[in-house]
């Protein structure tokens, strides 16, 4: 499945299929948050929190695209992440675009 943050495919006519999201909600693990006091003390990344959030993208757009293939799209305009505080030690990553469907599917305009 394509998916670009640019709201056109190039070389492709499209026709609108509608919104797709898709989320998860993440907390923190307090193991990490000790590892993660003692960065805060000395400086540097805080490698967990760093794979974390990048396991939570993935996740997110992993469910964003099931959601546009349920739907009969071919592609995924548009894509956006968004990120919010549901809690103390709880946020959730937020996958969103615009689903869509090639007009023709062996056609390609130059």
């Amino acid at each position: 499945m394509i998916v670009t943050t640019q709201n056109h495919i190039a070389g492709r006519r499209i026709e609108i299929v509608g919104p797709v999201m898709g989320n998860t909600v993440r907390t923190k693990h307090v193991g990490k948050d000790i590892l993660a006091v003692f960065k805060t003390i000395f400086g540097g990344e805080i490698e967990e929190y760093s794979r974390m959030m990048a396991e939570s993208r993935e996740q997110a757009l992993d469910r964003l695209k099931n959601k546009a293939k349920l739907r009969g799209a071919d592609a995924v305009i548009g894509l956006r992440f968004t990120t919010s505080a549901v809690m103390a030690g709880a946020a959730e990553i937020l996958a969103y675009g615009t689903a869509v469907r090639f007009v023709d599917k062996t056609e390609r305009i130059l």
